[in-house]
């Protein structure tokens, strides 16, 4: 602003020294009103566009998707495209929900599921199986880690290297102590030594 008054001062000193008419006079003084007023909004133009603030574009991260492997008692049986931080519920439901009758109580349907991973539903006695349809007289081994806090005798004989007899030892053990903290705790049940705990650690979960 300080040069903006300077330079009207020059101006109104270089007016005074012409020698033009009164009409040539006020002709030029309203060019120089106009000139004057397009210097002020341009300056303040200049300034509200400095000081905007930049615009945000927000982004989104896609979530990644994982493919899982749903069998045994469903009622579409069928690999899935789920989401990398679907659940066991979340699985037996895009396979359109577990058979009526099927008992889910030897699952952990609240568990995170790994892409790549086998999720098998066990028929039970009171489940209502469709014609046609056969299962495995034997559970298939699981690739999912079973919960050794929840798993009975039964989904321990599917663990590698462990027997009926080592079945019934961890659940006797389980129900005498308590639940297990760790994996290795594993190790306090008789007949578990290092190397028979390494042949199923990859296959348990607490």
């Amino acid at each position: 602003m300080e040069q903006l008054r300077t330079a009207f001062e020059s101006l109104s000193q270089w007016w005074f020294d012409l020698h033009f008419s009164h009409n040539q006079k006020r002709a030029l003084g309203l060019v120089a009103a106009i000139v004057l007023v397009l210097s002020v909004f341009m300056v303040i133009r200049g300034n509200t566009q400095s000081s905007a603030a930049p615009e945000i574009v927000p982004v989104t991260i896609a979530e990644p998707e994982i493919f899982v492997d749903v069998t045994g008692a469903v009622n579409k049986p069928g690999v899935y495209t789920l989401t990398g931080k679907s659940r066991v519920i979340d699985a037996i439901k895009a396979a359109g929900n577990s058979l009526a009758g099927t008992d889910l109580s030897d699952l952990n349907l609240a568990r995170i599921i790994r892409d790549g991973e086998q999720i098998y539903v066990s028929p039970t006695e009171k489940t209502k199986i469709p014609a046609g349809r056969k299962f495995p007289t034997k559970k298939a081994t699981p690739t999912g880690p079973i919960n050794i806090n929840r798993a009975t005798a039964k989904q321990f004989e599917a663990l590698d290297g462990v027997g009926p007899v080592l079945a019934k030892r961890i659940v006797d053990y389980r129900a005498a102590n308590g639940p297990f903290i760790t994996l290795e705790d594993l190790d306090k049940v008789s007949g578990i030594g290092p190397a028979k705990f390494a042949q199923f650690k990859s296959q348990i979960t607490v």
